[in-house]
């Protein structure tokens, strides 16, 4: 299932505008910010998917009925560029356990890489529910990486995809290779991309523009 939170007009589609343009991207707090925005908007809309359970809360003057959480998903990223958003969804999953992936290109030419994972850190995600973020969906190639190299942690129930930006054919490369019970979120989808695998219109390299441009 693909959700584009761009076909619905919210404040989200203003933070989302605002990562996009290059006059205010040179404000990098005000990136990071954005990044964080956006995840905490997509981690409401993930929420209302999540099972939950009756509980009696005691207050000062008496019991409310409520339904909360029956368990915490598990908050995978992508590093660099993931920080942003996964420092949104902890905002809203605070009691949530963490996972980091580092995962870069190799090129062999401007145009050809692989996706190499150098460090993995993660809890066990078992049965659980399984949210990996990562602010540009390219090529999927990346996300696919990271999904195979989290199952050494175990096999999750559910998975969610969130993404600022996708490519269609990222989209379409995450179904195909992502168990069926994966749903993506994004925030918009971007119909063109370039020889060097980059989104057009985009927003440039969201880690480059939230923690400065790396060597």
């Amino acid at each position: 299932m693909i959700h584009d939170l761009s076909n619905t007009n919210s404040v989200f589609n203003t933070f989302l505008a605002e990562m996009r343009d290059s006059s205010i991207q040179k404000d990098p707090m005000r990136f990071r910010r954005n990044l964080e925005r956006i995840a905490e908007i997509m981690a409401y809309e993930v929420s209302k998917t999540l099972e939950y359970e009756a509980r009696v809360v005691t207050t000062p003057l008496g019991e409310a009925k409520t339904h909360l959480l029956k368990e915490q998903p598990v908050l995978a990223t992508i590093l660099r560029a993931g920080l942003g958003m996964h420092s949104g969804l902890l905002h809203y999953f605070d009691r949530a356990e963490s996972a980091f992936v580092s995962a870069y290109r190799k090129h062999s030419t401007a145009e050809d890489f692989e996706i190499y994972v150098e460090y993995i850190a993660a809890p066990n995600i078992n049965g659980k529910t399984l949210i990996i973020t990562d602010p540009m969906l390219a090529t999927g190639s990346s996300m696919v990486t990271v999904y195979k190299a989290l199952q050494q942690q175990g096999k999750p129930a559910k998975i969610h995809i969130l993404a600022a930006i996708a490519h269609p054919d990222a989209i379409n490369f995450v179904r195909e290779h992502l168990p069926d019970t994966t749903e993506i979120w994004v925030g918009a989808i971007d119909a063109e991309l370039t020889a060097q695998s980059y989104i057009v219109p985009g927003m440039g390299d969201a880690g480059d523009l939230a923690y400065g441009t790396k060597l």
